[in-house]
């Protein structure tokens, strides 16, 4: 995070420096998921690499004519079986820092989020809980619509508390014009909420009925 210093417990560090040969997006998605860190940006684990001389020691490219070491060789020593890691098997502290499906968190963004799978992508794995209780309760969010909290409260996940808007209405709601509507009164935000809604369909008849 710009501003300040990341830091890293010494577990942390050993893994990072027992992994850098992984490619640099590749890592920060493991590190991510496994040590839940999700204030430890792509930049900011490349940074600390490049500082600690963790390089992957490789340039991403074959020379011209080069063909890989193993081409054609199939590679499956006795009892090398062993050691494979199993589809879904997890060891050592991934174990302890493994979050099951189900598990609720708060998001650096302040929204409460709900672990919904373990598969890939990473990031497909956390859903916002407002967003699947709205969904539950209205269907699937329109596109080009998205849901806005009304009492300011991102934890409050209540479907009553969300209100589904054209995208187009966030602007007018930030207070890039007027008073923003998370930082106004409770008193004042049904006003704002109301003229906003007047002026983006002000603005849907001047264009003919689209958003």
């Amino acid at each position: 995070m710009k501003g300040r210093a990341i830091s890293y417990s010494d577990a942390e560090l050993f893994w990072i420096g027992d992994n850098c040969h992984l490619p640099r997006r590749e890592l920060h998605r493991e590190f991510v998921d496994i040590w839940d860190r999700p204030d430890v940006s792509q930049a900011n684990l490349t940074a600390l690499c490049k500082r600690k001389g963790w390089l992957t020691g490789r340039t991403g490219r074959f020379q011209k004519g080069q063909a890989p070491h193993n081409k054609g060789k199939p590679f499956n020593p006795p009892g090398s079986e062993q050691g494979r890691f199993k589809k879904g098997e997890r060891r050592g502290v991934a174990v302890d820092l493994y979050k099951p499906i189900g598990t609720e968190r708060l998001s650096k963004d302040g929204y409460l989020e709900r672990k919904i799978h373990d598969g890939m992508p990473l990031q497909s794995r956390w859903r916002a809980v407002h967003l699947i209780r709205w969904e539950e309760a209205n269907g699937p969010v329109p596109e080009g619509h998205a849901l806005k909290c009304l009492d300011g409260d991102r934890t409050n996940t209540d479907p009553a508390n969300w209100k589904c808007i054209p995208r187009s209405m966030l602007p007018r709601l930030s207070g890039r014009w007027t008073t923003g509507y998370d930082d106004a009164p409770a008193q004042l935000k049904p006003t704002i909420m109301a003229t906003a809604e007047l002026e983006q369909a002000v603005r849907v008849a001047r264009k003919g009925g689209a958003a």
